[in-house]
């Protein structure tokens, strides 16, 4: 039995699932991660144990976290998710779809769990090139969490320390889904959009706009569905 332990942090999206793909063809043990945080759905919570349970992760988990309570996101409170942007504002912006501290907090569970499973490794989906103006999906940021976590931690303490893995920090949304087609992904079973209708994607929001874009440039049709017609 493989005993390369990873924890994987899953959303139920695009990027995320790509990621565990990733984390299985190097041959960890995957424990995946997800949390119902108080976001407007819960369709990504489905899809992310629908996910889990067909790659055969060691185990799924699903925390609680209230960021509800907290509010300040189009994501968590009673505020309209932008539609249409153009992808230039994506990149100059940080959008009311930010979760404030939401990265942190998702890290710090991971670390969390990696530690009592004996799990030096941690996956996750940031990007940095296809993203949204998330300061919290920079290099700069994982780095500095790093440090924090091997400062922090019994087992940075004790010299075995903590890897964290963002293979698709450096990706376009094109390369990212060459690279789940590479690996047999099916995108039709991940979930992106911030703002569903009836359980399907809106294709105008940000989320939705990043991944057609990357489809369209990978010369592929999104298999995922969409409410009403793409223009």
């Amino acid at each position: 039995m493989n005993t390369r332990q990873a924890v994987v942090l899953l959303s139920g999206g695009l990027d995320s699932t790509t990621v565990l793909a990733i984390a299985q063809s190097q041959g960890f043990t995957c424990n995946c991660l997800s949390f119902s945080y108080g976001q407007r759905q819960e369709i990504e919570l489905e899809r992310a144990r629908a996910i889990a349970q067909r790659a055969g992760v060691a185990n799924h988990l699903v925390l609680r976290v209230d960021l509800d309570a907290i509010g300040g996101s189009a994501l968590t409170a009673d505020i309209e998710v932008p539609k249409d942007r153009p992808y230039a504002t994506m990149e100059e912006e940080i959008p009311v779809t930010y979760v404030p501290g939401r990265n942190i907090l998702f890290l710090a569970h991971a670390l969390s769990w990696a530690e009592v499973l004996g799990a030096s490794d941690i996956f996750l989906g940031i990007n940095a090139v296809d993203y949204s103006g998330y300061p919290d999906c920079r290099p700069e940021f994982l780095q500095a969490f790093a440090t924090m976590a091997n400062l922090g931690t019994k087992a940075g303490a004790t010299g075995e320390g903590f890897r964290f893995h963002a293979p698709l920090i450096e990706l376009s949304k094109k390369e990212i889904i060459e690279k789940g087609m590479k690996l047999g992904v099916d995108y039709s079973k991940t979930h992106s959009c911030y703002d569903p209708i009836e359980g399907k994607a809106c294709g105008r929001c940000d989320a939705c706009r990043l991944r057609l874009q990357g489809f369209s440039e990978a010369g592929l049709t999104d298999p995922a569905p969409y409410a009403g017609n793409l223009e």
